[in-house]
């Protein structure tokens, strides 16, 4: 299904009941009904996203990845709504302070466009860093959390 958000087309997969996969498009997609309970679930659930109104995801997902990458988009999941964490705290709230590289690489592949929150994870300095879906799309759901979630001024930085 391709669904539009306020920053471009998202493509949302459903496989064996579960969402597979949520990609941010560069290029534009003519907007598809959902074809399951579940895809129109889905819009339902950004709609309310990108209203305000909802500030997590009840889904049922599945992303394929090693024992590592899964514990990595677990952790991805706890930070809240309009809050923001560094590599260096999402690898010591891991337990694991050296994985700082093997981290943002699993960050990185991280399959399901703003469900698992890697946009929430920013360089030490502060910076917006490592985007798939390109740094301005970062930036601006940083700040529409922020703005919803009432935490003032937020000054963020390519």
């Amino acid at each position: 299904m391709y669904y539009k958000t306020p920053v471009g087309t998202a493509m949302i997969v459903e496989d064996d009941g579960f969402i597979s996969r949520i990609h941010i498009l560069d290029e534009h997609h003519e907007v598809s009904e959902p074809s399951s309970s579940l895809l129109l679930g889905a819009a339902r659930q950004f709609d309310e996203y990108f209203a305000g109104t909802r500030r997590t995801f009840d889904l049922p997902i599945k992303q394929p990845g090693s024992d590592f990458q899964q514990q990595v988009w677990q952790e991805l999941r706890k930070i809240e709504y309009g809050k923001t964490i560094t590599y260096n705290e999402q690898s010591l709230r891991m337990n694991s302070p050296l994985a700082i590289r093997a981290i943002a690489a699993a960050n990185g592949k991280n399959n399901l466009w703003v469900v698992v929150p890697c946009h929430r994870v920013i360089g030490s300095n502060g910076s917006l860093t490592g985007y798939a879906g390109g740094l301005w799309r970062k930036k601006w759901l940083l700040e529409h959390e922020a703005k919803i979630a009432g935490i003032g001024q937020t000054k963020l930085e390519f």
